[in-house]
């Protein structure tokens, strides 16, 4: 069994509670990366992604120095714990349907991020979980 420890992305950047979504928008481009976890000193509180600014930011016209990107991050968190296993992570990312896991250690300390690439670089099968996650809803959303 392969645990997420064994495979994630560790260093990861983060946001404060505090920072606005300009930083958070900024940190995306200069790291070439579309999702942020949000962090009360270590501790995992939320994440933003750039559908998240396009779609609470940028199409409400909302300023973007001065909105708090916590105002703006995804409201139901998804995570997971280090030692649990890349099968139980691919599981929770296919549910929620996301590509990009933040993961924490048992005191919810954020350790690390698991994202799709990591899956298909490290493990080699990401092909179901992005089949997975990609499926339309049950019901379309209107």
């Amino acid at each position: 069994m392969t645990k997420i420890s064994d495979i994630m992305s560790r260093n990861v950047a983060y946001l404060r509670q505090s920072d606005t979504v300009q930083a958070a928008a900024q940190l995306m481009a200069n790291r070439n990366i579309g999702a942020l976890p949000i962090c009360d000193g270590q501790r995992l509180i939320g994440v933003i992604t750039d559908r998240d600014i396009a779609v609470r930011c940028a199409a409400q016209n909302l300023p973007a120095a001065e909105f708090r990107a916590m105002d703006a991050m995804t409201g139901h968190l998804q995570w997971c714990f280090s030692d649990e296993s890349v099968e139980d992570a691919k599981k929770k990312m296919e549910a929620a349907q996301i590509r990009r896991l933040p993961i924490v250690d048992r005191d919810y300390q954020l350790v690390g991020m698991l994202s799709l690439g990591d899956l298909a670089i490290r493990e080699g099968d990401a092909q179901h979980t992005l089949a997975e996650i990609s499926k339309p809803p049950a019901s379309p959303m209107h």
